[in-house]
């Protein structure tokens, strides 16, 4: 028996460089306040590279390539916990008493975040029924948990998002899947996460705080949602397309790699001072958004010059309590002078020999100046102006990137070549802005997640300017999910308060037709309000001992009959099948809104057991035929498609109304062998992460993939109790399919598809046609393993 290794005591933390931002230093002390004995160290950037490049060198070519740096301030925990051992915690982490007490005696130590985090949208479209905070680890060096980790963090670098690539989704997942979970505590969120984040407050309200419990509490303030983005970590790796010219005639075009430029001033070439210009009136809210993104700034040397010929001080007062020597406030007369005429009161206070335009009501990213800096030395220009720019209008859940064209408010240029502004309440930007490209050498770069142009109500323009940008837009998200997810990532790096992300995720449920009550978890998909009709299609082959039950259940179905046709299609049968089909036909035209009928034999008639490897190909090749065919035949004007096989022997009667009630394009129900039994329908699964690491190919047999049992895959028996979630494949037992992703050209494929076919192939091209899967895990159909299996085309197989 091995002996129990402790866990030390050692405090980690980790910062961009040593000066830890003011707002967070108290917390950060209370750690050794109340652990006095134990060892402290805060690792820095440099430190943590030198860090991997002495311990774990293998890991450094995805370290350095991860898209965001919040991605290596998460992977590199995984790594000091397993060489040192110790406590792990988040700058934002404060701590509340000593934590030996849950440290005693146990091995790694974790906490969950609060309840209600799995009700919100990220975490919802995950299926998450606990997210385990990665914002305080406790472990014993060599932990073998670590190993896992470190494999699975190769396997997660290309997914979308740090929260599945390095963050609290991925640590989640692994701690699910994890070799050892014995020596794994995870404290319940009493312990260290008595606090939801802003957002889900403002989404479902305020949570009671329960501190009795807690040795420490987390607060949310550089987390999923930042309120204000802490100051930033910069990119590694990027190089953004860009074009130059020399008064409007082409000159150069490339790549411009933003390392190459960082080196040169590390290595003491200049960085030109830059002065960004704003001018404000009276918008105190959209200003200090504006400031914040000011003060993120990578680049090193800037001013911010401030004019203002309002009447509301707000502004200006805030800018005293932020005491930021780079700031200089000026506040003019309110005598209403056009805008032309501020903004050349701007240009006559900066200091600096280059001037940004830094307009009031939108956002900037942090890399913005540096970026565009790096392109004007690099390259030798004059000036340098965006190509395309993010769109955000929030009232309307849209985000989008712009088409290409010179846009006036990125413009950073030579204080020497900017003419003056015309005295224009609107659009003095645009002539000055083409002076500029018809004069000087000018570089555009493509980086449109540089600067975000926000239409909030209250712009210069009004909302018709926006919408014909969005008409002309490069990129459009404002599906419901997609917007939001888009907004959260924009969060990790902007201003972007909880109230926005509140107000898109209500604004999406809504349009969604997903509002429910709240209670901090996504409830079972209830009725659908509406009935639309919904066409019910059905293979069958040597089905009649299977047919009477079939007709059964689909008259005990709830539904109203006027909303259900029916689809039958019959062939290769050697039991009587075709004839009993016929004795109920004029039943079944009674009963139902319409019945079509179709014959045809596709000449399969297997020798062997119909789950033999040898046969897959063509007997599910055969089965989408079928399928294909019976669709093409019967479909007309339903609105909905639910494909039955004849043999699911039982189902709840309002089947049809709560696969509705998913409010999903692709949704199906749980085939299980019996209530609460094990899953029949293996071909509906969720991959494994990192499934994209093992090797498939092995598995491929006669073009198409057919592991073994479980290989990579998790099947809805293990998912049960987490609601509505998105699957990577669907089974063909029961599935519902909007009729319009059918009519668009969504078939089930009768050759290899990404090495997939019939159901599994349709759902690999409803994801490339931008269409997701889902499945209800507790939403159970019964189909019991029959002894001989009669009764369709081809069966589900178990690959």
């Amino acid at each position: 028996m091995r002996t129990q290794q402790k866990i030390p005591a050692l405090i980690h933390q980790t910062w961009k460089d040593a000066d830890v931002p003011a707002h967070w230093k108290d917390w950060a002390d209370s750690w050794r306040r109340h652990h006095p004995g134990w060892g402290y160290r805060l690792w820095t950037d440099a430190d943590n590279r030198a860090f991997l490049q002495e311990h774990y060198p293998w890991f450094l070519p995805v370290y350095d390539g991860y898209a965001d740096s919040i991605m290596r301030a998460d992977a590199i925990r995984y790594f000091l916990l397993d060489h040192f051992g110790g406590l792990y915690v988040d700058l934002d982490f404060e701590c509340l008493r000593p934590v030996d007490e849950i440290l005693d005696g146990r091995e790694l130590v974790l906490g969950c975040e609060p309840q209600a985090h799995t009700g919100l949208l990220l975490a919802r479209r995950r299926g998450l029924s606990r997210i385990v905070g990665n914002a305080f680890i406790a472990s014993r060096p060599g932990h073998p948990f670590w190993a896992h980790v470190h494999r699975q963090l190769v396997g997660a670098h290309k997914m979308p998002g740090a929260l599945d690539v390095t963050g609290p989704f991925f640590l989640t997942r692994a701690i699910d899947s994890a070799p050892d979970p014995a020596s794994i505590t995870v404290l319940g969120p009493e312990v260290l996460y008595p606090e939801v984040s802003p957002y889900a407050t403002e989404l479902f309200g305020p949570q009671e705080a329960d501190y009795d419990h807690a040795y420490a509490v987390h607060h949310w303030s550089g987390s999923w949602v930042r309120d204000v983005p802490a100051a930033p970590r910069t990119s590694a790796g990027k190089r953004y397309p860009f074009w130059a010219s020399q008064e409007l005639h082409p000159l150069a075009d490339g790549l411009l790699n933003l390392d190459a430029q960082r080196r040169r001033w590390a290595s003491g070439a200049p960085a030109p001072t830059v002065s960004c210009l704003m001018v404000t009136k009276d918008r105190s809210s959209t200003a200090r958004r504006a400031i914040t993104c000011f003060r993120a700034q990578t680049y090193p040397n800037l001013e911010l010059v401030v004019v203002e010929d309002g009447t509301d001080d707000a502004v200006e007062r805030h800018l005293r309590e932020l005491g930021d020597p780079r700031i200089r406030h000026h506040r003019l007369p309110a005598e209403g002078r056009p805008l032309g005429e501020l903004r050349n009161e701007a240009v006559a206070r900066a200091t600096g020999p280059y001037v940004c335009q830094w307009d009031d009501d939108d956002l900037y990213d942090p890399e913005r100046v540096e970026t565009q800096m790096a392109a004007i030395l690099a390259l030798g220009a004059d000036a340098c102006f965006l190509a395309r720019e993010r769109l955000w209008w929030p009232a309307r859940h849209r985000l989008a990137y712009s088409c290409a064209r010179l846009w006036e408010g990125s413009m950073v240029c030579a204080k020497d070549r900017l003419p003056q502004y015309p005295a224009l309440r609107r659009g003095e930007d645009t002539p000055v802005a083409e002076a500029v490209a018809r004069t000087c050498r000018v570089v555009s770069v493509d980086a449109p997640e540089l600067y975000t142009y926000v239409c909030h109500g209250g712009n210069t323009f009004d909302e018709g300017h926006f919408a014909e940008h969005f008409e002309v837009a490069t990129e459009v998200w404002s599906e419901p999910g997609a917007y939001t997810e888009r907004l959260l990532a924009m969060a990790t790096r902007l201003p972007v308060g909880p109230e926005d992300i509140a107000h898109a995720e209500r604004g999406s449920a809504a349009r969604a037709s997903e509002r429910r009550p709240r209670t901090g978890l996504e409830p079972v998909p209830g009725p659908a309000s509406e009935r639309p009709p919904v066409l019910v299609l059905t293979p069958l082959k040597d089905a009649a001992a299977f047919l009477p039950g079939y007709l059964e259940n689909l008259s005990a179905l709830d539904y109203p009959r006027e909303a259900i046709s029916l689809g039958l299609l019959e062939g290769d049968s050697q039991d009587g099948t075709a004839d009993l089909l016929r004795q109920v036909l004029p039943g079944l035209e009674a009963e139902f809104r319409r019945v079509t009928l179709v014959h045809r034999d596709f000449g399969l008639q297997p020798a062997g057991p119909r789950w033999e490897p040898g046969i897959q190909r063509r007997r599910r090749s055969v089965l989408a035929k079928v399928r294909n065919h019976l669709l093409s035949r019967a479909l007309v004007d339903e609105e909905w498609v639910l494909w039955l096989d004849v043999d699911v022997t039982a189902y709840p009667a309002d089947l049809v109304q709560r696969l509705l009630g998913a409010r999903k394009d692709i949704v199906v129900p749980h085939c299980a062998t019996t209530p609460g039994g094990p899953t029949y329908d293996l071909n509906t699964f969720v991959l494994h992460p990192g499934a994209g690491t093992l090797n498939w190919s092995r598995w491929l047999r006669d073009g198409i993939l057919q592991p073994p049992k479980g290989f990579g895959r998790t099947y809805l028996d293990e998912l049960r109790g987490q609601g509505l979630i998105r699957v990577d494949s669907v089974g063909g037992t029961a599935l519902l399919v909007r009729a319009d992703l059918h009519r668009d050209g969504l078939v089930f494929p009768s050759f290899p598809y990404q090495h997939l076919i019939e159901t599994e192939g349709l759902a690999a091209m409803a994801r490339d046609m931008g269409t997701a899967c889902w499945a209800l895990p507790d939403l159970e159909v019964l189909h019991p393993h029959h002894t001989t299996e009669p009764g369709k085309v081809g069966a589900v197989s178990s690959s």
